[in-house]
């Protein structure tokens, strides 16, 4: 045979290995949220038409060890993700090795970081679900270990993705002069205010808004708490977190007249947009905006503190920053 003839074979076989292959396999970091189980049954599924590509393969269970409402869920969504064909495995380390991507659902934020340095050093492609961290130092820290090991990284709510919200976000429904959104407010003792789960409201206000929102104040009552934030070009946003009352949505204000938010539509919007992102490595929210909405959050516990007082978002943020510089020193990179 001839040079050329045996670089044609080579490349023909190649080729079919690589077609044999195709199927991107995704690990679970997590069975402590029904994310995860609602994720797999929409990958996983005999309905899974638009993502046959895309299969859940492998999950580590754990997930918080010490939120009760967190780790007692572990078995049953265990059981769940198992019925879906899913490899139980023992540690992060032995999922690494199962997976081209990895979605990390754990619950508790806390445990975030620690998790994400491991699958940074893997090179592994990740979804962090939120909260991408219980704070906001330690969401920076992800951020900029994500840089340093060139890992693409996205971390959203998935209200952010619902087909109204995403269309004001957009501006097709009229230019935004401001929006007021609202959420449930559920407290967690190991996390700060809305960092577990008012943050849903939170997203949604940004979406609508955009980045650039430069002081927040906040009042607060045994039902509900209001943050205040002014942006840099004088439009002023609202987030209500209502305790123990599940409803989502919100009024976007635009140059047309006042325009309803959109609400939850359900989690398929959100696995849209991670199976693109595994795809193509481009994040679909960028990590300054998602930054910046855990900065809103902590300067709304700063000026709760305060009695309402306004609070720099920049102040907030430098003084993260800093904390998130020492987290990284004592890190075992």
């Amino acid at each position: 045979m001839k040079p050329k003839y045996y670089i044609s074979v080579i490349v023909f076989f190649l080729s079919i290995i690589s077609f044999v292959q195709a199927e991107i396999r995704i690990g679970i970091i997590g069975l402590d949220t029904s994310h995860a189980l609602e994720f797999t049954k929409l990958l996983n599924g005999d309905e899974n038409t638009a993502y046959k590509d895309f299969r859940i393969v492998a999950a580590y269970p754990y997930g918080s060890k010490t939120i009760k409402t967190s780790y007692e869920r572990i078995p049953k969504y265990t059981e769940g993700v198992k019925a879906c064909g899913v490899e139980i495995v023992p540690s992060i380390a032995e999922l690494l090795k199962k997976v081209d991507c990895v979605m990390l659902e754990t619950n508790d934020g806390n445990l975030h970081l620690e998790q994400a340095l491991e699958v940074f050093k893997s090179g592994k492609t990740m979804f962090i679900d939120k909260p991408v961290a219980a704070t906001l130092a330690h969401a920076i820290a992800i951020f900029q270990l994500a840089e340093k090991y060139k890992i693409p990284i996205f971390s959203s709510s998935a209200l952010r993705f619902s087909a109204q919200t995403q269309k004001l976000g957009k501006g097709e429904l009229g230019k935004i002069i401001g929006a007021d959104c609202y959420s449930p407010h559920k407290r967690e003792a190991t996390h700060p205010d809305f960092g577990w789960y008012g943050m849903h409201g939170v997203e949604m206000l940004f979406t609508v808004m955009g980045t650039g929102c430069v002081s927040v104040s906040r009042m607060s009552s045994e039902g509900a708490d209001v943050v205040t934030g002014l942006w840099n070009d004088g439009r002023i946003g609202t987030f209500r977190g209502i305790i123990n009352n599940y409803i989502y949505g919100g009024t976007a204000y635009t140059d047309k007249g006042a325009v309803p938010v959109g609400g939850y539509d359900g989690y398929q919007p959100l696995l849209d947009q991670i199976i693109n992102f595994f795809r193509s490595g481009v994040a679909p929210v960028s990590a300054k905006e998602t930054l910046e909405i855990f900065t809103f959050m902590e300067a709304s516990n700063v000026s709760k503190t305060h009695d309402g007082k306004i609070v720099s978002m920049e102040e907030i943020y430098d003084k993260a920053q800093k904390e998130a510089q020492k987290i990284i020193k004592k890190l075992k990179e």
